[in-house]
């Protein structure tokens, strides 16, 4: 009685929370249509913040997918009896994550970035422990704790870059911009380690290996919402930060950062192939997946050149791929009440939309043509070729071509295969379907045809991370 109370009370929360994403994805959206890309950079609050190329592809992105995962949320009120016991701490929660989020893509400071990434951080944990793994306290800690120390990392590499100002003579200044015209043109041995140490941590928050099981683990046993959040919207602060090094030191011979994100982009493709192998839940088996994902977009930025516009590609619909797989599994637990794979069979006869959905985003997620992902692969694979490193594209392929057929191997048979369950097939009311159609049009847009605005614009990306 005192939940079915606490939920009544609570009901304007949903809407509301879908407000704000709708109210933030039309301001970024406004943004983009009036503000020329020839007028940026703007910058606001004494320069502590930058509205360009970089955090406005961002913006309209990260707000997108938030528009959906609160739908999501809003929908689920009247069906699930702990996310209506919860509604308001975990939208509280949300929305500070989101505000942290939309700001630290605009940070124009190199600290003022690494403490959003760690705000958003502190607003996610608590998301985490609401989940409905075995012990999902644990499992917070867990994050957090792998979290703390990926940043910690981070933070000491911006240590190290201090030192080597310091012994060159430069007076270090954390401002994006006023780094990238004071940094000087050939390194010394404490900008080599402060770079590579700044890497290896963002690398964790990507779940690069080999400080990677923090996330299938995490993946799986958050919320669905908050799974969401961490794999389609947390995981581009993180990719900004390392777009942010690489546009600060890129007049620079940054071979040694190609080399380590080369070896730890292919080291994620051979763990995820291995552990999608074995993987036993669909959710386990997504974050596995996105560990695949970081390898291919460290292979891709290692490269660089003629493969920047395949990684922002890739980076961009992955964002949406992620979205669509973590919604749609939300919606198989609560029907099914499991994440385990040999539980499920015939879902496309049973939850006929929701199982096309899934299907959908797996045939994305493998890079399979009409999506965007497809096309983002075959552009970083050309630049591969373009680069000269036979062996990473060997590797890449390789791994790839695994992961697909365990993945299929997986899935199918779970998706397709004959079900057990009687009656009619359960339908799905449309202001669910409405974002995933959407999350699937743009996903559709992007690899058949991206209009010349954002084209623009991810090209314009791409060329400040060293593309041509």
């Amino acid at each position: 009685m005192a939940r079915s109370h606490s939920g009544a009370r609570h009901r304007w929360v949903g809407p509301a929370l879908v407000a704000v994403a709708l109210a933030s994805l039309l301001l970024s959206a406004t943004v983009f249509v009036l503000a020329p890309l020839t007028s940026l950079p703007l910058y606001f609050a004494q320069r502590y913040f930058v509205l360009d190329a970089t955090s406005l592809l961002f913006l309209l992105v990260i707000n997108g997918v938030f528009l959906g995962i609160s739908v999501y949320m809003a929908s689920r009120v009247g069906t699930s009896t702990s996310l209506a016991k919860n509604i308001l701490s975990r939208a509280s929660l949300t929305l500070a994550f989101m505000v942290a989020m939309n700001l630290g893509v605009m940070a124009n400071n190199l600290l003022l970035l690494w403490a959003f990434i760690e705000l958003t951080t502190l607003c996610a944990a608590p998301l985490v422990a609401q989940g409905s793994a075995p012990a999902p306290h644990r499992v917070a800690w867990r994050y957090l704790l792998y979290s703390s120390m990926s940043l910690a990392l981070t933070f000491l590499g911006i240590m190290c870059l201090t030192r080597s100002a310091y012994l060159q003579g430069v007076e270090i200044n954390f401002a994006l911009g006023e780094m990238a015209a004071a940094a000087p043109t050939v390194g010394d041995t404490w900008q080599h380690l402060g770079l590579g140490l700044m890497l290896f941590g963002l690398g964790s928050k990507l779940g690069l290996a080999p400080l990677y099981s923090w996330m299938p683990e995490t993946y799986e046993a958050a919320p669905t919402s908050a799974s969401a959040l961490l794999a389609a919207v947390q995981f581009n602060i993180s990719v900004v930060a390392v777009f942010r090094i690489l546009q600060v030191f890129r007049a620079q011979d940054t071979g040694f950062v190609a080399y380590q994100l080369l070896i730890m982009g292919c080291l994620s493709l051979v763990v995820a192939a291995i552990q999608v192998m074995a993987a036993r839940s669909y959710k386990r088996l997504i974050a596995y997946a996105c560990v695949s994902s970081s390898g291919v977009i460290a292979i891709g930025l290692s490269v660089g050149k003629a493969a920047a516009y395949g990684v922002l590609l890739y980076v961009v619909s992955n964002a949406f791929v992620k979205a669509l797989l973590f919604l749609t599994a939300g919606r198989l637990r609560a029907v099914y009440g499991t994440n385990e794979v040999k539980a499920l069979s015939g879902v496309i006869r049973v939850l006929p939309f929701s199982g096309l959905l899934f299907a959908v985003g797996t045939f994305a997620l493998l890079g399979f043509p009409p999506f965007g992902s497809f096309m983002a692969e075959m552009l970083i694979l050309s630049g591969i070729v373009q680069s000269g490193n036979l062996i990473a594209f060997t590797m890449m392929c390789t791994m790839l071509t695994i992961i697909f057929v365990a993945t299929g191997r997986s899935i199918f048979p779970m998706l397709w295969g004959p079900s057990d369950r009687q009656g009619p097939p359960i339908t799905e009311s449309w202001v669910t379907a409405v974002p995933k159609l959407g999350f699937v049009v743009v996903l559709v847009l992007l690899g058949v045809y991206t209009p010349a605005p954002i084209s623009q614009l991810l090209l314009q990306v791409a060329q400040s991370i060293g593309g041509q």
